[in-house]
């Protein structure tokens, strides 16, 4: 059940217009155990930017950075979490995830490549009675604005494989995201810092969107 903060914060994002004073700020998700929680500076900025010109999103033009062990992280209705390496948590950290998630917050893991490892067996301590199940290219989050009948667009190649779109449900409702082999994020950054195509770009820009808008309106 959502928690009545989360419910608020969903409602202002849904109803107010954009450009209305009270916006809906989305956050960075910081963690430990050496990973680069901070790669990507420039992904989310410019996916907000996208969102409110594209779909009249009232997303705050920066984002939020937030420790996932913080009374903060209930701030916020989507948290982004991004990088390369190890991600550790500790106990306290992974009870306050799971009290997150299960009062209505969404987290979105985006694999910048080799989180993997690492992020299968910490998340199974967040729900130890949950497994990442790959879901079907019907998903409806597949299907917002924009349609990706195959799934995943991918953005840049790692290892010569499909890109996959796992989630962890919670009594129904989708609770985690984990996009692998796909690089979301860095099709997000600036021109300049992958040198991706402009249809690139958009791919991943429309599919972010995609994200947000059924995280905040399709569910």
């Amino acid at each position: 059940m959502r928690t009545p903060h989360l419910i608020l914060i969903l409602l202002i994002a849904l109803l107010l217009p954009l450009g209305s004073a009270a916006q809906t700020q989305i956050a960075l998700l910081k963690y430990g155990g050496g990973g680069d929680w901070y790669a990507n500076p420039t992904s989310l900025k410019n996916l907000i930017t996208f969102c409110n010109q594209d779909l009249g999103m009232n997303l705050a033009p920066q984002q939020a950075e937030v420790d996932v062990g913080s009374s903060e992280l209930f701030d916020y209705p989507f948290v982004h979490m991004t990088g390369h390496g190890n991600v550790q948590l500790t106990d306290a950290e992974v009870k306050n995830l799971r009290a997150y998630l299960i009062g209505g917050g969404f987290l979105h893991i985006d694999d910048n490549y080799g989180m993997r490892p690492y992020i299968i067996p910490q998340m199974k301590r967040v729900f130890p009675e949950l497994d990442f199940v790959e879901l079907p290219f019907s998903h409806p989050i597949y299907h917002q604005k924009y349609d990706f009948s195959n799934g995943l667009p991918k953005i840049h190649e790692h290892d010569n494989l499909p890109p996959k779109g796992y989630g962890l449900v919670w009594e129904g409702r989708l609770v985690c995201l984990f996009t692998w082999e796909c690089d979301l994020g860095d099709g997000w950054e600036d021109p300049d810092v992958h040198g991706d195509s402009p249809a690139t770009r958009l791919k991943a820009l429309r599919m972010g969107q995609n994200i947000l808008q059924y995280v905040f309106m399709g569910q």
